[in-house]
């Protein structure tokens, strides 16, 4: 049976402890994917494949996170429907982010395809990596579509209360997508390439067993139901509102890291694979972060379709003290363990080891803590429909903060690339602000994407 959880009722920390866990092991199992072709390519090919598929990833991230960001804007469009308890509403939506989502990951196709070389000449990846960096990123935006289809079924799940159905999903694709990476960049002798088909094939059978759960237990899912897909510009531009800004967000979040890698690149391929790997570390550190956020954006949307502002707030508040204990505790970890941490990753070289720690020093410390309440803030502001936040604070944060000062104290004031890892470390400050002011306001309490009668207001 489709596993749902009833968001509006019950005490606030227990539903959102639970709705998180299995979406931080989502994220943890997704994230494997990339760590899993870094670790065993830089077992296999050495540093120079470490730096290719870091620097490739940086674009895959653009592509997912277009994906996510769009598929998001359906996610909280069917929450805030569930919420009013529209049957309707909810099923409409879906057909719309379905169109959506088929339109757009061949429009990404066709793009990524051709931009992906002149992207990497920008980041100067390193002479003895671009070719291996080339031959990955060809075959991962074929498998765009994967992404796209699995991030819809997901979002619907999630705007349904449904956190643990993805977690199954995602399981299955991670262990094909391991025993593919052995094999194919091991005895295949296939190196960066046998990588990235294991990741597109375990991508397509994490979508196909999606499909095959919604098609089972009937979730807005028949073949009449696709024959009426026709395009209804109201439910496209809802879905939009959020899913375009929360896309641009994380794909501004993403070509920050893609420049500042650019930057990292003229320090040599020691430089870029330890950053690369330290980056890693990083995004499996903001794992627990993140599945919070997305929890907080699911119960919140549907806080905000039932029109229970009280208890949204009172998600809000639950959210920022339970992400910023559980992210004070794996920084804790990371810390201790660092030098060990890097060197998981296959390389002998003390210096390279030694810029991958210094990396972690800077980059996950007390700015994580700061980072973890902007990014609740953020999550909490796309639930009420109102993204645009988020995507100014993604502004504020590489546009004004990270890019300029990491430029001004690695090669203005001659720091050398400590100096990008402290500039990375000071862009959560001013967002964080932002998105603190913006809840003061109250503005919130207005803003929602679909229209309902007021409903009772949790006490």
């Amino acid at each position: 049976m489709l596993e749902k959880q009833d968001l509006l009722q019950g005490s606030v920390p227990k539903k959102l402890i639970t709705f998180a866990l299995p979406l931080l092991f989502v994220n943890i199992l997704q994230s494997f994917y990339n760590v899993a072709d870094m670790l065993v390519v830089g077992q296999v090919v050495g540093n120079t494949g470490l730096a290719a598929i870091g620097n490739a990833s940086k674009l895959c991230y653009i592509i997912n996170s277009v994906c996510i960001g769009i598929t998001t804007g359906g996610a909280v469009l069917i929450a805030q429907y569930k919420g009013a308890n529209d049957k309707n509403g909810q099923r409409e939506a879906f057909r719309m982010l379905s169109l959506l989502s088929l339109v757009l990951s061949l429009l990404i196709t066709a793009v990524s395809l051709i931009t992906y070389q002149p992207l990497f000449q920008m980041m100067q990846i390193p002479a003895d990596s671009y070719q291996n960096a080339c031959d990955y990123m060809k075959i991962i935006c074929c498998g765009t579509v994967f992404v796209f289809g699995y991030n819809a079924v997901c979002s619907v799940l999630k705007g349904l209360g449904d956190s643990k159905a993805p977690l199954f999903f995602v399981g299955i694709a991670t262990v094909i997508n391991v025993i593919l990476d052995i094999v194919l960049v091991g005895p295949f002798k296939m190196g960066t390439v046998g990588a990235a088909y294991a990741t597109i094939i375990a991508q397509g059978v994490s979508f196909g067993i999606a499909l095959f759960y919604l098609k089972r237990h009937n979730v807005f899912f028949s073949v009449t139901g696709y024959k009426r897909l026709i395009p209804q510009g109201d439910m496209l531009r809802a879905i939009l509102k959020v899913g375009l800004p929360t896309a641009i967000q994380m794909v501004i979040a993403n070509i920050a890291y893609l420049l500042v890698a650019g930057m990292l690149n003229q320090f040599g391929t020691s430089v870029s694979a330890a950053s690369n790997v330290g980056l890693q570390i990083n995004t499996f550190a903001g794992m627990p972060c993140w599945a919070i956020g997305q929890a907080v954006t699911a119960m919140v949307s549907q806080c905000m379709g039932a029109g229970q502002v009280q208890r949204a707030r009172h998600v809000l508040k639950v959210g920022l003290f339970i992400n910023v204990a559980v992210t004070f505790v794996v920084v804790f970890c990371i810390q201790l363990s660092a030098h060990r941490l890097i060197s998981l990753f296959g390389s002998t070289s003390p210096k390279m080891i030694e810029e991958g720690v210094l990396y972690l020093r800077v980059c996950c410390g007390i700015n994580s803590l700061i980072y973890a309440i902007m990014y609740t803030l953020d999550s909490f502001a796309i639930g009420v429909g109102a993204a645009g936040i988020a995507m100014i604070n993604a502004l504020l944060d590489a546009v004004i903060v990270r890019l300029p000062m990491s430029w001004l104290l690695a090669f203005a004031l001659s720091m050398g690339f400590p100096g990008i890892y402290y500039g990375q470390a000071a862009s959560t400050v001013l967002p964080t602000l932002v998105g603190f002011l913006y809840f003061k306001s109250g503005i919130w309490k207005r803003k929602k994407l679909i229209q309902t009668a007021p409903k009772e207001e949790f006490q």
